[in-house]
């Protein structure tokens, strides 16, 4: 499947938010749209940027929620928070397009690594970062607090 004239995008707007939806479902679905646009607008006060990868007719094929930190482990990182790509239109290209969008924006942000975290239910999601050369190097834990 061809991408045609697809681009990348800023999505710091609602509309753009409304318009990823359909694609942020996919990964967040115990989010509503009207939550997820909010809750996004709201996180792009702290650091929180999202960008899109938009096919030739405009239609939002992957999504990608990230912000760029510092930690004494990293160094300056670019962490993503959420990557996906519509499951209608995966192996077009889309994923490894904004992947490959994200790692030059992490250069040109002066970041010294590029990271994020996946679920491990999602084994597709891994097999494609192993081969765009993404490491498994730690492990992550968490706790619910009340």
């Amino acid at each position: 499947m061809a991408v045609g004239d697809a681009s990348i995008r800023q999505a710091d707007d609602a509309a753009t938010l409304h318009a990823a939806w359909p694609v942020v479902r996919q990964l967040r679905p115990q989010l509503d749209e009207d939550g997820f646009v909010a809750q996004a607008l709201r996180q792009m006060r702290d650091g929180f940027r999202a960008t899109v990868r938009v096919d030739g007719g405009g239609v939002v094929r992957a999504f990608a929620g990230w912000r760029v930190l510092e930690m004494l482990a990293t160094g300056r990182q670019l962490y993503v928070d959420d990557l996906v790509t519509d499951a209608a239109a995966r192996s077009a290209g889309h994923g490894k397009a904004l992947l490959d969008w994200l790692k030059a924006e992490a250069r040109r942000q002066g970041c010294l690594r590029l990271q994020l975290d996946s679920g491990t239910q999602r084994q597709d999601a891994h097999a494609f970062y192993l081969r765009e050369r993404l490491r498994i190097e730690a492990l992550h834990f968490g706790i619910a607090l009340e």
